[in-house]
């Protein structure tokens, strides 16, 4: 008996630029029962969903195209471009700090600079070193240097007072993440964000 090969992920249709693309690489948005139209940035919502990339050009150009009303087939209420981008910002941001504090309540997280190098100079490495988005420079460039020297993945994301805020401590200038699971979401996530923002 002949087996069927994996079936393709389900595509999607963006809603700005018209590609098609496997769900999970957009932004799913649902309407509520005030139909107004919300990211499901997590896909668990109940009911039908529009996409766009996750490009926040995308998204602009699906409000001025007014084609979240045409997906839903009724009137929705749809946020001014700028303050639905700024919501889907925060929510992908807030998924980032969200993993890092998951993360650290579950003892797999070295925070601070020095830590971080020598977590990446010690025989168990960590599987991901996030570097926060206003260290110096200088700073910055010796942490991503070390990472790439150490073969560890590396992504460049939050502020030094969200990594301090998430640690219960002062400022920091990066984390190193342990290996294991919350390493592929935080790279995930962190992706999401920056592709979202179009700083790829």
């Amino acid at each position: 008996m002949a087996h069927k090969g994996n079936a393709e992920a389900p595509q999607r249709s963006c809603l700005g630029c018209r590609t098609s693309k496997d769900k999970s690489l957009l932004i799913r948005f649902v309407q509520t029962p005030d139909l107004e139209v919300l990211p499901d940035l997590e896909n668990k919502l109940p009911g039908r969903g529009a996409y766009t990339c996750i490009d926040k050009r995308c998204v602009a150009a699906a409000i001025a195209q007014k084609q979240f009303k045409r997906s839903f087939r009724q009137d929705v209420v749809v946020m001014p471009a700028e303050e639905l981008i700024e919501y889907v910002r925060h929510q992908l941001h807030g998924r980032i700090i969200g993993l890092i504090g998951l993360a650290n309540k579950a003892g797999l997280i070295t925070g601070g600079g020095a830590m971080v190098s020598d977590a990446l100079r010690s025989k168990k490495k960590p599987g991901l070193v996030i570097v926060a988005t206003d260290v110096s420079p200088a700073i910055g460039a010796k942490l991503v240097h070390a990472a790439e020297a150490h073969h560890v993945s590396h992504r460049t994301a939050v502020t030094k007072d969200d990594i301090g805020a998430i640690l219960g401590k002062a400022p920091r200038s990066a984390v190193a993440v342990a290996s294991g699971g919350f390493v592929a979401q935080l790279e995930k996530a962190i992706d999401r964000y920056t592709n979202f923002l179009g700083e790829v």
